[in-house]
């Protein structure tokens, strides 16, 4: 698997990628939210370059796939922490986890894939209590 510099565009893109080929296929309605969110934008990317992340983290995937068919988009632990240690900056990290709720809610199915990425992030990150007062403000 490829490294990116810490808190770069690419990184940060790199796991809004996951966020779309976590449940084994790019969705239309994924794809078109992240046209519709500027996602490239957002990120400090330009389209062509947050496809080309997209379709390098597509190659990485597939070259270490244990398993083919949809086991090709799942990410062990370790290689999870890895991807998610390459962006620790706070602002960023809520950025990334944003678009990729947004990403994961596009086609209003929540697959198995698209949750453990979420899980991941907030706890790896340490995101728990962040999450649970933005929950609690918007039932208040």
């Amino acid at each position: 698997m490829r490294s990116y510099p810490r808190n770069s565009p690419q990184a940060a893109a790199r796991i809004v990628s996951l966020a779309v080929l976590c449940d084994g296929h790019m969705s239309k309605a994924e794809l078109d939210l992240l046209d519709r969110l500027n996602v490239h934008e957002q990120l400090g990317l330009d389209r062509s370059e947050m496809h080309r992340i997209t379709h390098t983290f597509c190659e990485d995937l597939l070259s270490t796939a244990a398993h083919g068919g949809a086991h090709a988009c799942e990410v062990d632990p370790y290689t999870m922490a890895e991807l998610l240690s390459e962006v620790d900056d706070p602002a960023l990290r809520r950025k990334v986890l944003s678009l990729c709720v947004a990403v994961v809610e596009a086609d209003e199915h929540l697959a198995d894939g698209e949750s453990a990425l979420l899980v991941a992030a907030v706890e790896y990150w340490g995101m728990q209590r962040e999450m649970l007062e933005e929950r609690l403000s918007e039932v208040s």
